[in-house]
């Protein structure tokens, strides 16, 4: 069968051999046991749906070893034998431009290069997963292919619930991931209703298909890592920055590093993971030992050299050995997914990577135990450091969060707040978020790199018009991000598809993206997937990290992101998606995305300016309506430019008569 027609089959009628499993694979941990028996029978009717019942008594053993080997049913039989990436849009088999574009990114969250557990559907962050099972992805992609531009497909938590007839102008595919009842977002709900195959974890970008490999959160990060060494009048030459964590989300941070120009060391306890980060380039050199490390960190350090360490092994033996060796540390952090703590997010330092792999399954409590002492422990050295002058931000990975949970030294005196700022409280909120400048991203479909230049290009040419004549306060963003995009290149960055990331506010998006439009119209590249990440001004609604530079009361609240998904969703995104979880951790955040296809025509410029504005400007006026003095600027000056704009301007009370 040609790829095409493996797409359009579907669930096959005559079940394929059995799988093997590959121990080459980097695979997910197995997962705790938290179904009784009763339970587990569910979980079997539940993944029997998806096939006829003559295949019943031939799946039940083999689902029934899955669940009991792994604690989850993947259904490995089913996963294809071609070669999973991102395919130039016009491969895909279907009558719709628009579903062809959401199969090619649905295929690079789940390409070998890009997903961290590829094998468990799961694209990066330890749970974060496109589909729970790979019946789920065949049905999906059958459905997209054959669906045309007056249906859309309904997901509920990586199930295709199926197509609805709609029109032209409506969201070819509508997501939704994790919604629970409020009083059911407790991480072990997430474990049961999991492994019973009801609901899953879309993390930000991989359940919302808008995944782009680490360069997504590249250049975030080497913006936050620029601003933190402002922030403290540093240079970052000669400078060190320590942290840790390279998986899908944090093995950015070496790269970002190099581009920022500083020392980066970056502990990471999975062999599989680092060996894969230093081929693909994200990482200079690994070390395998605190002596070793110790030795180059200062021949680093003496050369004033740009370049990033990997250290397999846990990165609280990097803080405490340091602090013995009284090396300085000038920008700390920890990026971990300690959304996810309990489950392979975070490792506990004194035991091999394979002996916690194997008490988180079998013997939970005392994996929790030890995760809590090693925090508590991880803690403490950072305070040590801290005394010293290192300035240390929580990355938004709930660091602090679990910190505090677990008891380690990390709140402040009032025994509210954290002792340490969210990087985006302290750095992205006030100098991105506020002014409306977050993570725009396009995918040029095609898959030839030259369409990518050409759009790195337009994007540099776009920017340097606007710098022209942006006000002052926006002028260190516009700046960056022009050195950004002329620097893409030549940082190899593409893992997967051709896909670009810059910092843009509304305006800047708007014009860079109908510029493309306008070259996909005369024929110069293809068309173009646009989305961001949920990490973003407008989208997330997340108190420990997207708002938590909200002070009026109202950073857990999520209305935001409740009403951006719906905004964008009639106002012309191809695709949305609305989710319980992100990067910070189930019950903790709601987040929503988008993703909108570019095909040249009128209709899509009509839809990139109507709804690109409403994306951005929907969360620069709930931060403007929080008192922030910079999202208050922000939201005048794009009410001068639309006149429809109108929105609810706080009075400021003098501080004085509340005293």
């Amino acid at each position: 069968m040609t790829f095409k027609e493996q797409i359009q089959q579907g669930i096959p009628n005559i079940l394929p051999q059995k799988a093997v499993y590959d121990p080459a694979i980097n695979h997910a941990p197995k997962r705790k046991e938290i179904l009784s028996a009763e339970e587990k029978k569910l979980a079997l009717k539940n993944a029997l749906r998806y096939f006829d019942p003559k295949h019943h008594a031939e799946l039940i053993p083999e689902f029934s070893e899955e669940l009991e080997k792994y604690g989850r049913i993947y259904m490995y039989r089913l996963r294809p034998e071609y070669r999973m990436y991102a395919r130039p849009i016009d491969e895909y088999p279907g009558k719709s431009l628009q579903a062809k574009a959401i199969m090619h990114m649905i295929q690079n969250n789940l390409d070998y290069a890009v997903a961290q557990h590829p094998h468990e559907l799961i694209t990066y962050g330890g749970n974060g997963a496109v589909f729970q099972n790979w019946a789920q992805y065949l049905l999906t992609m059958q459905y997209l292919s054959e669906m045309t531009d007056e249906q859309t497909l309904t997901m509920y938590s990586g199930h295709p619930m199926g197509l609805f007839p709609s029109h032209k102008e409506a969201p070819r595919v509508v997501v939704t991931n994790g919604m629970v009842i409020p009083n059911y977002s407790k991480p072990d709900d997430w474990e049961k209703m999991n492994a019973l195959g009801v609901s899953q974890y879309g993390q930000m970008t991989a359940g919302s298909y808008m995944y782009i490999g680490p360069q997504g959160i590249v250049h975030g990060t080497t913006i936050t890592v620029l601003n933190g060494f402002r922030k403290i009048k540093q240079n970052p030459e000669g400078s060190l920055f320590v942290t840790s964590g390279l998986g899908g989300m944090s093995g950015a941070q070496p790269k970002a590093g190099n581009i920022a120009g500083c020392i980066t060391v970056c502990a990471e306890v999975n062999p599989k993971i680092t060996k894969i980060r230093h081929e693909q380039g994200w990482i200079n050199e690994v070390v395998t030992s605190t002596d070793e490390l110790v030795a180059r960190v200062a021949l680093a350090k003496a050369n004033k050299e740009t370049v990033s360490i990997a250290y397999l092994g846990n990165v609280v033996d990097v803080w405490e050995r340091f602090d013995q060796e009284n090396i300085k540390i000038d920008l700390g952090s920890d990026q971990t997914s300690l959304h996810n703590p309990w489950a392979g997010g975070y490792y506990p330092v004194g035991i091999s990577f394979e002996e916690a792999n194997d008490l988180m399954a079998n013997n939970p409590d005392l994996f929790k135990e030890k995760v809590q002492e090693t925090l508590r422990r991880h803690a403490s050295a950072i305070n040590k450091h801290t005394a010293k002058g290192t300035y240390f931000f929580d990355y938004g990975n709930a660091f602090l969060l679990e910190a505090s949970r677990a008891g380690a030294d990390v709140m402040a005196t009032n025994n509210i707040d954290f002792k340490y700022p969210s990087y985006v409280q302290d750095i992205m909120g006030p100098m991105c978020f506020d002014y409306g400048f977050g993570p725009f991203r396009w995918v040029c479909t095609s898959g030839k790199p030259e369409d990518l230049q050409k759009t790195d290009t337009i994007a540099s040419q776009v920017l340097e018009e606007l710098a022209k004549t942006s006000p002052s306060e926006i002028q260190q963003q516009m700046q960056d991000n022009i050195k950004w995009i002329k620097g893409a290149q030549e940082n190899k960055l593409v893992v997967g598809s051709q896909a670009r990331i810059l910092y843009a506010d509304a305006e800047g998006r708007i014009k860079i993206a109908e510029a493309f439009n306008q070259a996909i119209a005369k024929g110069e590249i293809g068309a173009v997937v646009l989305g961001r990440d949920h990490h973003d001004v407008s989208g997330t609604d997340s108190p420990y990290r997207e708002t938590s530079n909200i002070y009026d009361g109202s950073r857990f609240t999520a209305d935001m992101a409740i009403q951006n998904v719906i905004g964008d969703s009639f106002r012309g995104a191809t695709w949305v998606s609305i989710h319980n979880g992100g990067g910070v951790g189930w019950g903790e955040v709601i987040n929503g995305g988008f993703g909108m296809v570019l095909d040249g025509s009128k209709e899509a410029s009509k839809r990139l300016a109507s709804m690109l504005f409403w994306d951005v400007n929907n969360g620069i006026s709930r931060r403007s309506w929080a008192r922030n003095d910079e999202a208050i600027f922000a939201i005048k000056r794009a009410m001068q430019v639309e006149p429809l704009l109108k929105v609810t301007l706080p009075n400021i009370v003098d501080e004085s008569l509340l005293s």
